[in-house]
């Protein structure tokens, strides 16, 4: 059985926060709660799943800026990203203020990955992927059965992530989409930290950063 997902924009930033479930178990794990905790708490509540964990893609502010104070209501564990990213979740409070945020607490995962790890939602696996480049910890969800991504901002429909940011690259980035992602195959759908959902086939085909295509 395919998982399901209801994909809920949060923040200034239009973070696509994502809700996704089981269907035999009804169980959750919200990815990436950047903020907006009455729009994700409404979605869990039009699903009636009872979400279980919060993953995280990474730990820039859009996409972590809610997570302490949503796994302190819903007694959740916080599972992601990769520990490279400590000092971003370290520099919460500052992303806030740099970017006009409410300041969020400081938090530690209750666990961190690493590449080849698997996080389970329900009854359904998904497998860990490290992609760094856009921040150094940053890890994509795959869950086989569905042919289905969460890449966070690692790679775009018609764009890639930032790499402008302390200990961003552009090389490693191109690299983990490369090496990593479009492997999966063709068919594999993602859906990207900001904008619509695409599929690995036809940013393969089409983004001018990383196509086999490109200048």
């Amino acid at each position: 059985m395919s998982l399901k997902y209801r994909i809920v924009p949060v923040t200034p930033f239009e973070q696509n926060c994502t809700l996704i479930w089981c269907e035999d178990t009804m169980k959750a794990a919200v990815v990436d709660p950047g903020g907006d905790l009455d729009r994700i708490q409404a979605a869990i509540e039009e699903e009636g799943v009872a979400v279980e964990k919060i993953l995280l893609t990474h730990a820039h502010i859009d996409h972590a800026g809610g997570t302490a104070e949503l796994a302190k209501i819903a007694d959740i564990p916080i599972v992601g990203p990769q520990k490279e990213d400590n000092f971003w979740i370290q520099g919460l409070p500052m992303q806030a203020q740099m970017f006009g945020f409410a300041t969020p607490e400081v938090f530690t995962p209750d666990r961190w990955l690493e590449d080849g790890d698997t996080a389970t939602v329900g009854n359904h696996t998904l497998e860990v992927l490290h992609c760094p480049g856009h921040t150094p910890g940053h890890v994509v969800f795959y869950h086989r059965n569905s042919e289905l991504a969460l890449v966070g901002d690692v790679l775009f429909n018609g764009s890639i992530g930032r790499t402008d940011f302390p200990k961003g690259d552009h090389g490693t980035l191109i690299r983990s989409i490369r090496e990593k992602l479009f492997p999966l195959g063709d068919r594999v759908s993602f859906i990207s930290g900001h904008g619509p959902m695409s599929t690995f086939g036809h940013e393969k085909a089409t983004n001018p950063f990383v196509s086999d295509h490109r200048g």
